[in-house]
């Protein structure tokens, strides 16, 4: 079975040429430069198509597909979704993680089950781990020095023991 990964969507065509612009999902844009196939999604089915062209224009990439030569050819791709495949991903650094495997881990601290991430906020200081247990949620700061151990393929999450989860308010 092969893993998708979602890096961005089509928001228009671009010139008479066929191109589209793009907005990247990705924290990795240079990673477009060395892409040679992508899948967009039609009724929920990834087609794949070939990538000819990519370049850069302002806060956007413009992504040429093969057979796709004008403008009226790439008008049923706009608000598609484009992914990779699992072998065309993004390889994270050693304790850096993607989003999709963190969320649902189970979040223990002191061997005691505190909740399970249901989502991962990205704030300008940090990201943030939303812990949701009994219908609560606590923000937890993801960052290193408080996080004991993050197993991604186990979806566990420890929180160091010395951190205090709860607000004396």
């Amino acid at each position: 079975m092969n893993e998708f990964f979602l890096i961005g969507k089509v928001v228009s065509s671009y010139g008479k040429d066929g191109f589209v612009s793009t907005i990247s999902y990705s924290d990795f844009p240079r990673r477009f430069y060395s892409l040679k196939k992508v899948y967009v999604e039609f009724f929920d089915e990834k087609k794949q198509f070939i990538v000819e062209k990519i370049r850069k224009k302002e806060n956007s990439f413009l992504f040429k597909f093969k057979n796709f030569d004008s403008d009226s050819d790439v008008q049923v791709l706009i608000d598609k979704f484009i992914f990779v495949n699992e072998q065309d991903a993004v390889k994270l650094p050693k304790d850096y993680f993607f989003v999709h495997d963190v969320i649902g881990s189970i979040v223990y601290q002191s061997g005691k089950i505190i909740g399970k991430v249901s989502d991962v906020l990205s704030l300008p200081a940090n990201d943030v781990f939303v812990i949701e247990k009994d219908g609560t949620e606590i923000l937890f700061p993801a960052v290193k020095k408080y996080i004991e151990r993050i197993d991604a393929k186990e979806k566990v999450l420890i929180i160091k023991q010395d951190f205090d989860l709860y607000d004396e308010d």
